[in-house]
């Protein structure tokens, strides 16, 4: 028999994983198979709660070949490995950054992160997005980096606009040279080519964020174009998080990618290095997963 059940988050009892939900739950099989990888870093009563209340919990396709890829990054990269940080706040991302400089040989920071990053520099960004909280962390991400010899490379020109729309008026402007009264929205020519070559050199790809405002045409052609280099390279390329797989998907390179991800959350507390709650519990870990995340 299939019994399918309505979204579990309206019952109250599910993200406070109660004991008797996750009884209820586990009262209509013998086996739970964990496949909804975008869940698997909460602790609900569907996916923790229930797997302490069933003979056999395991992990689906889905979750195993997430883990599969996930796992391979974590602890037998390809080398060159190079991960591609994007996205907005630096804050929202100080634990991948931490564990990445751990791991990979070359990190690029792109998007709104690396304005923060420019200021925690002494640039100045005009009227860009910036991380205020987040400044600390970019400078002792930049202070790790060297120390390691890890490769960390910022946008070295930038595509600036007099508003926030695509029909802004812009511009190519140096890093070092942004105007007090415009805001960057697309990494330029340059960096295009400086951050292409090194997808080119590299032997795994992890990217995570998109490098601009890719939702607008004219502030698209950056993060296009790393798509684009991903989809050309022999390199194993894995991309994580909810707006780089749209981007990737806009541009109809998805099935160009050794692998999509489609946990956002769960992906990035992956990529931290943290326990996941969902795949700790249960009995028959993904197979072959030697990674911390599994607990």
């Amino acid at each position: 028999d299939v019994i399918l059940l309505e979204n579990t988050r309206f019952h109250p009892g599910e993200e406070k994983n109660d004991e008797e939900l996750s009884r209820q739950l586990a009262a209509l099989a013998d086996i739970y198979v964990s496949d909804a990888f975008g869940t698997v870093h909460r602790a609900h009563a569907s996916t923790e709660g229930v797997t302490r209340f069933v003979p056999l919990s395991v992990a689906g396709f889905l979750v195993s070949k997430e883990m599969a890829f996930f796992d391979r990054v974590l602890t037998n990269p390809d080398r060159p490995l190079l991960a591609i940080l994007g996205g907005a706040k630096v804050s929202d991302k100080v634990q991948v950054v931490e564990n990445l400089l751990n791991l990979v040989d070359v990190l690029i920071i792109g998007g709104g992160m690396a304005y923060t990053f420019m200021k925690a520099k002494g640039l100045e960004i005009g009227r860009s997005l910036l991380d205020e909280p987040g400044i600390e962390a970019a400078a002792r991400a930049m202070e790790k980096a060297q120390a390691r010899g890890v490769r960390l490379l910022l946008p070295v020109d930038i595509v600036v606009a007099d508003a926030f729309s695509n029909d802004a008026n812009t511009k190519v402007v140096p890093a070092d040279a942004m105007p007090a009264d415009m805001e960057g929205l697309d990494i330029g020519p340059e960096t295009i080519r400086l951050f292409c070559d090194e997808i080119r050199n590299a032997a795994m790809i992890v990217w995570n964020g998109p490098v601009g405002v890719f939702e607008m045409p004219n502030f698209a052609k950056g993060t296009r174009a790393l798509a684009e280099a991903m989809s050309e390279s022999n390199a194993v390329t894995i991309i994580g998080g909810g707006d780089t797989a749209a981007a990737v998907t806009q541009f109809g390179l998805a099935d160009k990618m050794s692998h999509v991800s489609t946990g956002g959350g769960a992906s990035l507390e992956m990529l931290e290095g943290k326990i996941l709650p969902g795949l700790a519990a249960l009995t028959d870990k993904p197979g072959g997963c030697g990674c911390c995340c599994c607990g």
